[in-house]
């Protein structure tokens, strides 16, 4: 295994990196690659910010729609919603 990494591949396994599911061999590989690649640094930084957005989005799909939204306002959304899929 070379003791390099480029910036695909530190993409391309970035979630498995995150997440813990690296041995420690590829894990030492991965923060020398960050330690050396601000571009990686940054995009790791958005990712990051990236899932932790689309978690909160998720979150929020039980809440209810306040009562001072229109409800025809609600139906029309929830139809070019429909719409899109």
């Amino acid at each position: 295994m070379p003791s390099s990494l480029t910036c695909r591949e530190f993409v391309a396994f970035l979630a498995d990196y995150l997440e813990g599911r690296l041995d420690e061999p590829q894990r030492a590989r991965f923060d020398r690659h960050l330690a050396a690649c601000p571009s990686c640094v940054s995009y790791t930084r958005s990712y990051r910010e990236s899932v932790r957005l689309a978690r909160c989005a998720f979150s929020l799909l039980d809440e209810r729609v306040p009562d001072e939204v229109p409800e025809d306002l609600v139906r029309a959304i929830l139809d070019a919603r429909d719409s899109e899929r």
